[in-house]
């Protein structure tokens, strides 16, 4: 471990610096209650120890402090048969009383000290950050593009590369994109309970200032023109994505996207990827292949050792600069994975207009 450059984590806006924990210490085993937590000997400074991002109430026992946490991550606070639990509570000499599985509630700790309960409620939060991290993504904060007249760019683009470049090695209709889900991403959520689903909405509703401070309240004239691919060999690529730009080449999208990332991050429901986002809109994907559980499973994704590659050069030559057509953007929206509502869109969580 590098002492001067330890390892933190982000608690509720409150940093904590820890020791390494072994990874291995976090490998999942049994599906039921068979993961195990740090270790007795990570060790925290007795004022980062002090949780102070929960409120803990005196009571006749001693005191107490209820925390939130989705039911999903119940079984990595509890251990391989109660292990971490019962680890955790001889740490801080403290009773944690978890609700049962797949029932959403509080988490209770209650203790003689108000130090040692802040601690065990400070361990558990490591853990929950831990593997929060871990868990699929659920939602995904975006900008629609499936504007009929994309659409129907998009759909010449097929209809015109498959005539053109199917010969080519790994190209075939399965890997584009459905026009109907046509859209860019700004960041990927993992949205745990209805109550977090709730919070990421009105999270969303708070950007409403800025994006109307930066679109004036007019909705952005936005071109999609124009492909790229993702990797370095456009021989082996594996997604092909059209380039997303305002029309009079401001960069008023990108500022808006970034400040959304910043937004949703320091709320603690996003994590950052990249430095700056990427403004992209996938048209190819060697994820959406042909096979029957993608196709059940709503383009779910496949292990990344059976992904097939396609050459791009022929594409990326012959369809360079292609024009999928321009059309007025005038919300952003936080969508469900996997699940399309009635227009084969993805089904909206929540929705902000900005004009």
């Amino acid at each position: 471990m590098e002492i001067l450059r330890p390892s933190l984590i982000n608690i509720s806006g409150r940093v904590y610096r820890r020791n390494t924990i072994k990874e291995d210490q976090y490998e999942e085993g049994e599906e039921d209650d068979s993961y195990m937590g740090p270790p007795a000997s990570e060790q925290f400074d007795e004022e980062e120890e002090f949780c102070d991002s929960h409120s803990i109430e005196q009571t006749d026992k001693g005191f107490s402090c209820a925390i939130d946490v989705p039911s999903v991550l119940y079984k990595y606070i509890i251990g391989r048969k109660g292990e971490t639990r019962r680890r955790l509570e001889a740490d801080t000499k403290t009773d944690i009383h978890i609700p049962k599985q797949g029932v959403e509630g509080q988490i209770v700790i209650t203790g003689s000290q108000k130090a040692a309960v802040s601690s065990a409620v400070t361990r558990v939060e490591l853990l929950v950050q831990s593997f929060r991290k871990k868990q699929p993504f659920t939602h995904f904060l975006s900008f629609a593009l499936n504007h009929p007249q994309v659409q129907d760019g998009f759909l010449r683009f097929k209809e015109e590369v498959l005539e053109q470049c199917s010969q080519d090695h790994g190209v075939d209709g399965s890997i584009f994109q459905n026009p109907a889900k046509l859209h860019l991403t700004v960041g990927t959520l993992a949205l745990l309970n209805d109550q977090e689903v709730a919070q990421a909405c009105k999270q969303l509703q708070h950007c409403q200032d800025f994006i109307k401070t930066i679109t004036e309240g007019k909705p952005l004239l936005l071109e999609v023109t124009g492909i790229e691919y993702m990797n370095d060999d456009p021989a082996m690529v594996d997604v092909l994505y059209a380039k997303v730009q305002v029309k009079d080449g401001s960069d008023k999208l990108q500022t808006i996207v970034e400040r959304l990332v910043d937004h949703f991050v320091s709320s603690g429901l996003m994590v950052r990827e990249w430095d700056r986002v990427k403004l992209h809109g996938t048209v190819m994907n060697t994820l959406f292949r042909k096979d029957a559980s993608a196709e059940a499973g709503g383009g779910r994704q496949q292990n990344m050792k059976e992904r097939e590659a396609f050459d791009a050069r022929n594409i990326l030559k012959s369809f360079g600069s292609y024009h999928f057509g321009e059309f007025d953007l005038s919300a952003v929206q936080i969508s469900q994975r996997y699940s399309t509502d009635c227009t084969g869109f993805y089904t909206s969580a929540g929705l902000l207009n900005f004009s």
